[in-house]
């Protein structure tokens, strides 16, 4: 059943796909974020029509796309056609009969991409912990005493970062950072496990930590894992 991996308020991307693209209408050759309204069968849905700088963009009938879901049960894709679009309640809907059979997507989430970004990080409490665990948010102060070390990738996953002192495997720490060009600057916050900790032979006294997001907010993980295809879109695009 379609409604057990994807819910109405799921964000989704729509892509041109085929012939599509040798269209000269721009709209053809964009990437659309949008959301899930309704499911109306398990080949059918309802998405909400993209805005683009406070704009509806009218995406064509029968267009061809391909969609990537950002459930909470993972990232799906599959490909559609949009069958009809609609005004309900001042929102414009477009009614897309899916194509394809869902398929999970790993690669979005586990694609790592190497940057230099500030990470902020320190040991989190028993008791932190154990409410988190109980799916209460509790952090006693997330900027009592944080050191700073430099994250050199990331995925939707975990991330990897380089520091002049070491956690311990197995630690559960709290860490935070920042996205570049993010225009709020909206700091992401998470809980993390420890996964591995080693020296660099090259450079004494720094240490390599892989960690993985243990407790993070789903919005986030979103953002992050946008973030890193929009940055590695531009450079596919600077290459060619």
């Amino acid at each position: 059943m379609l409604a057990d991996y994807i819910a109405p308020g799921n964000r989704v991307e729509l892509k041109a796909t085929g012939k599509m693209w040798m269209d000269e209408d721009a709209r053809t050759r964009h990437i659309y974020m949008s959301k899930v309204m309704d499911i109306t069968s398990d080949d059918r849905i309802e998405v909400l029509m993209p805005y683009e700088k406070g704009r509806i963009v009218l995406l064509p009938v029968d267009g061809e796309y391909s969609l990537c879901f950002y459930s909470t049960k993972g990232l799906f894709q599959c490909f559609c056609r949009i069958v009809d679009r609609y005004r309900s309640d001042n929102m414009y809907i477009l009614v897309l009969d899916l194509t394809s059979e869902l398929a999970k997507l790993q690669r979005r989430e586990y694609y790592r991409f190497s940057c230099a970004l500030e990470l902020k990080s320190r040991l989190c409490t028993p008791e932190e912990v154990d409410a988190f665990e109980k799916n209460r948010r509790y952090l006693v102060d997330p900027g009592e005493n944080l050191q700073k070390s430099v994250v050199v990738d990331i995925s939707g996953g975990g991330l990897r970062f380089v520091a002049n002192f070491s956690y311990e495997e197995g630690n559960t720490i709290y860490c935070s950072y920042r996205l570049p060009g993010n225009a709020n600057d909206k700091e992401y916050e998470m809980l993390c496990n420890v996964l591995k900790v080693t020296e660099l032979e090259s450079r004494p006294g720094l240490f390599e930590h892989r960690i993985q997001y243990i407790y993070i907010d789903e919005n986030s993980r979103e953002d992050i894992i946008h973030f890193i295809f929009e940055e590695e879109r531009k450079i596919r695009k600077k290459q060619t």
